[in-house]
């Protein structure tokens, strides 16, 4: 009875139904082998994941880190850009367009220009840059890292007739005044009034977007101009805003470091919906 059951597999109170699962095979005859796969617990058999057995989905790629050279950085140039860049060469700095966020030298502190370099060619050469970089575009102020220098500089200017160009509610909220043209070396900053007011903030470097960003309401910014000459210079409200945006940029601090994230806006977003 035992032996008939065994050989059957018939479950108690069912004759002759066999219980789930795969049929029992006579003493001393091996399971069938599925073609490419083995079974577990038999010679032969890989758990998922080791040599043996590939895991299920598609082909798996070799490990490649972020930005690999057959990924999406890869870019492209014209055949006219390329014969100019074989002809001219790589660009030099200071750069005639400011680098973008990305760029290392807009993360790293910049270094002090030495007294030997005052009134050099190159030190002038890089404070006439920066100026034209402010007037061939919409910028209040300009840092050296900016056009890939990694040196203590920056410039600032704001012409009446871009002053104007600000609606009148703004100008009288944050103190907007034309100042001339102003070329700093080895700035240091002291803050005179450390009230904190909030404005609006854009930059070269981070081109088409914008930001609140908190500020002290006055400074004071002393150093050098390109020549070795000193300079001295208290400013309050935007031209304050103005000076600290540049000082944080020799420090490799980015606006995007001290904005309410809240408020960070790609300025054409309407263009969006067009």
């Amino acid at each position: 009875m035992a032996a008939a059951a065994a050989a059957g597999r018939a479950l108690p109170g069912l004759p002759g139904r066999a219980p789930p699962g795969p049929p029992l095979l006579p003493p001393g005859r091996a399971p069938p082998r599925l073609p490419g796969r083995a079974l577990p617990g038999l010679p032969g058999w890989a758990p998922p994941g080791l040599p043996g057995r590939a895991p299920p989905g598609p082909p798996l790629l070799p490990a490649r880190a972020c930005g690999h050279a057959a990924g999406w950085d890869r870019r492209e140039r014209s055949y006219w850009r390329a014969l100019r860049r074989r002809v001219l060469g790589p660009p030099v700095p200071p750069f005639a367009a400011p680098v973008q966020v990305g760029a290392p030298v807009l993360r790293g502190a910049a270094a002090a220009v030495p007294p030997e370099q005052l009134g050099g060619p190159e030190l002038r050469r890089l404070a006439a840059a920066l100026a034209a970089g402010l007037r061939d575009r919409p910028c209040l102020g300009l840092s050296a890292p900016q056009l890939g220098v990694p040196l203590r500089v920056f410039a600032a200017e704001l012409p009446p007739a871009r002053c104007a160009q600000y609606p009148a509610e703004l100008r009288r909220a944050h103190h907007i005044e034309p100042f001339p043209l102003r070329v700093l070396v080895n700035p240091a900053l002291r803050v005179l009034d450390s009230r904190l007011v909030t404005g609006p903030e854009g930059c070269a470097s981070i081109h088409g977007f914008s930001a609140y960003v908190p500020r002290h309401w006055a400074v004071h910014v002393s150093g050098v101009d390109e020549l070795g000459v000193p300079v001295s210079w208290e400013a309050s409200g935007w031209a304050a805003r103005i000076i600290q945006h540049e000082m944080d940029h020799l420090d490799g601090i980015l606006y995007i470091d001290r904005m309410d994230p809240r408020t960070f806006t790609n300025v054409g977003w309407m263009e969006l919906l067009d």
